[in-house]
Parts: C-alpha cells; structure tokens; sequence
C-alpha cells in the first residue's frame, strides 16, 4: 500500500523541510519491510482566489484530482478525531492488510479543507485542538506515519 502526505502550499528550504522529509525517508526504509510500497510527499499549490471559499474550494478540487484511483482519503483537521499513536499505527496496518492500494493524508490550505475533501474523507483526524503552522502539520503528520511504521515493525521507537 503507498501512503500519500498531500500538503497545500511548498515547503521553503529550511529545517522544517530537512525534517519532514527526514521522517519520511525513515518511514520508507521501515514501511518497506512490512508491506508498504512507500511514502510520498505531494505538495500542491496554494489558490490564488480572493475569497476563502473560493481558495477552499480550489484546493479541494486539486487534492482530489490528484488522488490515485482507489485510494482512501484520511483529512488532517483541527476539528478531527483525536486518535492514540497505536491506533493510528492499526488504522494503516487494517488497510494495508485489506489491500488499499493507497491511503492519502491530506493537510490543507490556510483556509483549511473544503468540504468536497471533508466529504470524502473515510476519516478525520486532529493533532489536537490548537492550531499549527503547516510546517509543523507536515512535520507531525511525517513523524507519525514514521512512528507507525516502527509500531507495526514491533520497533522499539514508539514507548508506551
């Protein structure tokens, strides 16, 4: 199964960037072991219309054109479900083990997510109630999908 982090908007060269795709180079080496075909980073462009719903909407229409056939979309949202690291780790492995051929995380614009993309979203996770710069958003959202990687390996990275 490949996992897709789609993120609205291009990292600017830095640490923030160094980071995220650090975590994403660890999850690839680990994913492969067990059954993952890989992690992609997938950065869209944000909308240039004036109004927020206008951009919402842009950027939904983006984010679902780009989706691989078959995949399922996972929205990254302040609003979301909060869900323990291992649970999330389970939520990937169940998928991979029903042959999803592609599970896509989805961070949103300035704005937020449309609802076309909240509407085909199988689930919608949050970080927490605070609000975060999307580096940061990318960065978590890479750990994390690193961090389930290890849990699945049965790597000792993720402590209870």
């Amino acid at each position: 199964m490949r996992l897709i982090l789609f993120c609205v908007g291009r990292s600017k060269a830095g640490a923030e960037k160094e980071l995220a795709l650090r975590y994403i180079e660890r999850a690839n080496a680990s994913g492969r072991a067990i059954g993952f075909a890989g992690v992609e980073l997938r950065e869209l462009d944000e909308s240039r219309a004036r109004r927020p719903n206008d951009r919402k909407a842009d950027e939904a229409k983006a984010i679902l054109g780009a989706l691989p056939p078959g995949a399922e979309l996972i929205a990254l949202d302040e609003g979301g479900k909060l869900l323990p690291s291992r649970e999330f780790a389970s939520h990937l492995g169940k998928r991979r083990d029903q042959g999803a051929p592609a599970l896509a995380l989805v961070i949103g614009g300035a704005d937020g997510l449309g609802a076309d993309v909240r509407a085909a979203a199988s689930l919608t996770l949050s970080f927490g109630p605070m609000t975060f710069p999307h580096q940061l958003v990318k960065i978590i959202a890479a750990e994390q999908i690193y961090r389930a990687m290890t849990i699945l390996a049965g790597h000792p990275y993720h402590r209870d």
